[in-house]
């Protein structure tokens, strides 16, 4: 959690999760776009779905891996994904750039239904 970067909202349905998106090539394109909806699915480790535009990377932004809470960009299919659980496992996974984070506990997503809608909104 950081107060470093500009505050969003994820919207589902009734439940708002606060976030803070950072000063990524990615996370300043998305902020460009707000309101943004996106359709996402539960996975083993995260919510993640397709963006319906690929957002703009430098090279050097790519990462390996992630904390619990990070809201990253994979760029090997252009997936929009909150990273939730496992980070103790993550580095096996990269392509992926770090565009903020949950500000709030990440177990929170595990109290949402298997498929949801998202809206990134400012705060």
């Amino acid at each position: 959690m950081s107060d470093k970067g500009t505050k969003v909202k994820l919207v589902i349905g009734e439940t708002i999760i606060p976030a803070v998106l950072n000063d990524s090539k990615p996370a300043r394109a998305l902020l460009a776009k707000l309101p943004y909806s996106v359709k996402l699915q539960r996975y083993e480790h995260d919510y993640c779905g397709v963006m319906s535009e690929t957002l703009p990377y430098d090279a050097a932004e790519l990462r390996s891996g992630w904390k619990n809470g990070d809201i990253a960009f994979a760029v090997n299919g252009n997936y929009f994904a909150i990273l939730y659980k496992d980070e103790e496992i993550s580095q096996q996974y990269d392509g992926m750039v770090t565009m903020g984070a949950l500000d709030c506990s990440p177990s929170v997503m595990e109290t949402l239904a298997g498929s949801i809608s998202v809206s990134i909104e400012q705060d």
